[in-house]
């Protein structure tokens, strides 16, 4: 049985950064953590805290007594190991993953109006996808769209640079991609292609209200083929200093400026 302040005490011999249970993930980060417990709570499976933190996530704790759902106060180093990061913050929990909803299901249910999304094409690095996360968060933006063969997922380490985001916006499952821009088409989106050079300038381009920015890869960029089937090919002009930002700075760019013109 749960006690609100339980002792210190070692971890599971269980160390790896991820549960080996395929429907897991493990969360590390204050804001990651507390973005679960407040929109899915049911799918917190365990917590591990520094003793530090008990006062900070007294609500969580209390609900995992009321749940029978088990936590322990760990050492800085037990937390460490279970994250397979120091920046853990203090507090590690394992989670049921969320998973990605089919495309026709996120269109069925997504409101009238201006809806601007993000088709990830080949970005991999979790780093690159929690910051990612966080600007669509920020933005409002309504989902992150994966392709049918990515292997993209959410990770401890992409869930903490997103400090909650990933909580707030849906990860869509893609089918075959014509069928995919087609099923796209028919609910009013347009897809822009994001090319380091040679489209439109975004900041004088026409931007529709229902828009889908297809982010490339983070080394090669977009599939050129890819690149040239989407209705629309934007670029962010810069000083030629540097060959172009990154793929999450550049997304925060191309949010921010969609949000600016067609969601007010």
């Amino acid at each position: 049985m749960n006690r609100p302040y339980p002792p210190r005490g070692r971890p599971p011999r269980d160390d790896a950064p991820e549960r080996a249970v395929r429907d897991e993930v493990r969360l590390y980060g204050l804001n990651a953590v507390r973005a679960v417990f407040a929109r899915r709570p049911e799918a917190i499976r365990k917590v591990y805290l520094a003793e530090a933190r008990i006062p900070a996530l007294q609500p969580l704790l209390k609900w995992c007594v009321a749940n029978r759902v088990g936590y322990r106060v760990v050492e800085d180093a037990d937390l460490q190991k279970l994250a397979a990061s120091s920046h853990h913050e203090g507090v590690v929990a394992d989670v049921l993953r969320d998973a990605p909803m089919p495309l026709s299901t996120w269109l069925r249910d997504l409101p009238a109006g201006p809806q601007c999304a993000l088709w990830l094409d080949g970005v991999g690095n979790p780093h690159n996808l929690g910051a990612i996360l966080r600007s669509a968060a920020h933005f409002g933006i309504a989902a992150i769209l994966v392709p049918k063969e990515s292997t993209l997922a959410l990770s401890g380490a992409a869930a903490r640079v997103a400090e909650g985001g990933a909580e707030s916006v849906p990860m869509v499952r893609l089918g075959r991609a014509d069928n995919s821009i087609a099923q796209l088409h028919g609910a009013g989106f347009r897809l822009a292609a994001t090319l380091v050079d040679g489209g439109d300038d975004v900041f004088t381009a026409a931007l529709p209200e229902r828009l889908v920015y297809v982010m490339g890869a983070e080394g090669e960029g977009m599939d050129r083929a890819f690149a040239s089937a989407c209705d629309l090919r934007v670029s962010i002009p810069g000083s030629g200093a540097v060959e172009s930002l990154n793929v999450a700075s550049a997304t925060a760019v191309l949010l921010a400026e969609w949000r600016r013109r067609v969601a007010r």
